[in-house]
C-alpha cells in the first residue's frame, strides 16, 4: 500500500513537472486553469484562475473554488494590515500548491474589521466578527498569490511565461521577473519559496515602484 501512494506521487509530480517544462505529454486532453493560461482582455484587465484581480469578489471566487479556506486580517501590531484568504491545498490544473488572495478593503473599512475582529493564531492573525463577513464576501480580489508545490528555474518560468520586460535581484537568492502587460510577478527563489502573483497591470507601475524602493532600502540602509 505505501508503495502504491509513493508511486502515485511519484506520477503526479512527474505529470506537472512535464506540463511546467512545456514538454509535450502522451494525453491529449485540454488542460485548463494552468498558471500561464492568462487571459488578456481588451479592457486591459486580466484573468487567471477564473479571477479577475480588481473585479471578482470574494463570494464569487469562493463559488468557483469553493470554501475550504481561511479568511482573516494578517497584521502586525502597528501595521493596518490586509484582509486575505487562503487556499491551503489548491489544484491549478495538475499542479498543485496554496492559494493566497489579497482583498481590497479601504483603509478606514479595514480599521473598523479589525477592531471588531478576534486575534488569533499568534500577534498577527484576526479572525473577522461574524457580522463582518458579508464585507468580505462583496470585496474583489486584488492580488492572487499562487506557491507551487515544484520549484520553478529560470528555464520554466522563460518557456512558459516568455522573456520578462525585466529582472530585479531583491536578493542574492531570489529575483523578481516582471510582466507588466499580464500583471504578473514570478518569484524565483533559490530556497525553493518561488511565488506567481498576479495583479492588474494598472497597478503593476506603482507594484514595480515599490519593490524598487524596498530594494534601494535594503541595500542603503539609513545609519
Amino acid at each position: 500500500m505505501k508503495y502504491l501512494i509513493a508511486l502515485v506521487i511519484v506520477v503526479v509530480a512527474a505529470s506537472s513537472l512535464v506540463l511546467l517544462q512545456n514538454k509535450p505529454s502522451d494525453n491529449n486532453t485540454a488542460v485548463t486553469g494552468l498558471p500561464w493560461q492568462i487571459d488578456i482582455r481588451s479592457d486591459g484587465s486580466t484573468q487567471v484562475f477564473g479571477i479577475t484581480p480588481g473585479q471578482t469578489t470574494l463570494a464569487e471566487t469562493i463559488e468557483q473554488h469553493g470554501d475550504d479556506l481561511k479568511l482573516a486580517i494578517i497584521a502586525a501590531p502597528q501595521e493596518s494590515g490586509t484582509l486575505e484568504a487562503y487556499y491551503s491545498h489548491y489544484s491549478a490544473g495538475p499542479i498543485t500548491g496554496k492559494l493566497l488572495l489579497v482583498l481590497d478593503v479601504a483603509p478606514q473599512q479595514l480599521a473598523s474589521l479589525r477592531q471588531r475582529a478576534f486575534q488569533e493564531g499568534g500577534m498577527r492573525r484576526y479572525r473577522l466578527h461574524p457580522d463582518d463577513l458579508p464585507v468580505a464576501y462583496q470585496a474583489p480580489v486584488s492580488v492572487i498569490n499562487f506557491l507551487p508545490s515544484i520549484d520553478l528555474d529560470d528555464e520554466i518560468a522563460q518557456s512558459r511565461f516568455g522573456t520578462p520586460a525585466e529582472i530585479v535581484q531583491v536578493t542574492r537568492q531570489q529575483r523578481h521577473w516582471l510582466y507588466p502587460d499580464k500583471g504578473l510577478e514570478v518569484i524565483l527563489d533559490a530556497a525553493g519559496k518561488d511565488v506567481l502573483q498576479y495583479l492588474q497591470p494598472r497597478a503593476f507601475g506603482a507594484h514595480r515602484d515599490q519593490l524598487l524602493q524596498s530594494v534601494a532600502a535594503t541595500e542603503n540602509p539609513h545609519p
